[in-house]
């Protein structure tokens, strides 16, 4: 599943990352592969919004559709809200 495809409010595990500069970007925001964020919004024809640690990131929706995701189970929602 990619980014572009998940639902608001969803909690999801970033498993992929296009390219060594997204990589590199995305560790900047402190977002690498294996971070768990929330899907805050899904703006139609629009960015997705994702939230971690209260801090918000728009990402456009053609990296958006790059950038690959799983769902996260309940029980490591939990951890990762703990963590906060």
């Amino acid at each position: 599943m990619t980014l572009d495809r998940s639902k608001r409010g969803q909690v999801i595990r970033i498993i992929s990352l296009p390219d060594e500069m997204t990589r590199a970007q995305a560790t900047r925001f402190g977002i690498p592969e294996g971070t768990v964020v929330t899907c805050r919004e899904v703006i139609p024809m629009g960015p997705v919004v994702i939230t971690r640690h209260r801090q918000e990131i728009a990402i456009g929706r053609k990296l958006a559709r790059l950038i690959g995701v799983e769902p996260v189970s309940s029980g490591e929602q939990c951890a990762a809200a703990d963590s906060l």
